[in-house]
């Protein structure tokens, strides 16, 4: 499976990196998806959230962080004092990877080869953005930030060092929370994810303009 390089426009700026990323057929999740995904916010944006991939909403919408991930991901963010419209939001991976059952579509995760494949598009966008906080949601969007040898599990609530951006963290993903049946432990996991939002939004306020 190659890469998306090759569909990368000349210009950086986030229109021209949005609109050839809609005729990427760099890996074969394109087939199955009604459109391309691409990042929104300002391309001033001091913080970088990056997920795994659209979800079904997403998907229909064109926009990430639509639907209940992204509802409560804006809570959480509310909670934590940080202004979602001052934040740039993508995924590692800019289509919806799906199987049908029944009437649904559910979420597949994308292989390696697949984050990889689509991995030109999300350094693009950080070097677009030059966020100074970069915050991974998940293993995928932290394998596509940061490598494999950075895990949820065993990184989050601690800063990373990157090249990418002077603060640098990883988290759980907000879809995590939502796939929590006890209510307790679902509580607690979004109490942790805002307090490690809140940790970025410290060290973000804390780093040098």
């Amino acid at each position: 499976m190659s890469s998306a390089a090759d569909f990368l426009p000349a210009s950086r700026s986030l229109k021209a990196l949005r609109e050839a990323a809609e005729g990427c057929r760099r890996c074969e999740l394109y087939k199955d998806a009604t459109q391309t995904v691409f990042g929104t916010g300002r391309a001033s944006a001091r913080l970088m959230l990056v997920g795994e991939q659209p979800g079904d909403k997403e998907d229909r919408e064109g926009e990430p962080f639509v639907g209940p991930a992204g509802a409560l991901l804006d809570k959480a963010l509310a909670e934590a004092g940080i202004d979602r419209s001052q934040a740039y939001v993508t995924n590692a991976v800019k289509h919806f990877k799906w199987k049908p059952r029944g009437k649904r579509r559910l979420h597949q995760t994308p292989r390696a080869g697949e984050i990889e494949a689509c991995k030109p598009w999300l350094e693009a966008e950080v070097e677009a953005i030059k966020p100074e906080a970069l915050l991974a949601m998940g293993a995928t969007a932290g394998r596509a930030l940061f490598g494999p040898k950075v895990k949820v599990t065993k990184d989050r609530g601690r800063p990373l060092e990157s090249p990418l951006a002077p603060v640098a963290a990883i988290t759980i993903h907000p879809s995590a929370i939502l796939r929590l049946r006890d209510h307790d432990e679902r509580e607690a996991e979004f109490a942790g994810f805002v307090a490690d939002l809140e940790a970025v939004g410290a060290a973000l306020r804390g780093a040098a303009r």
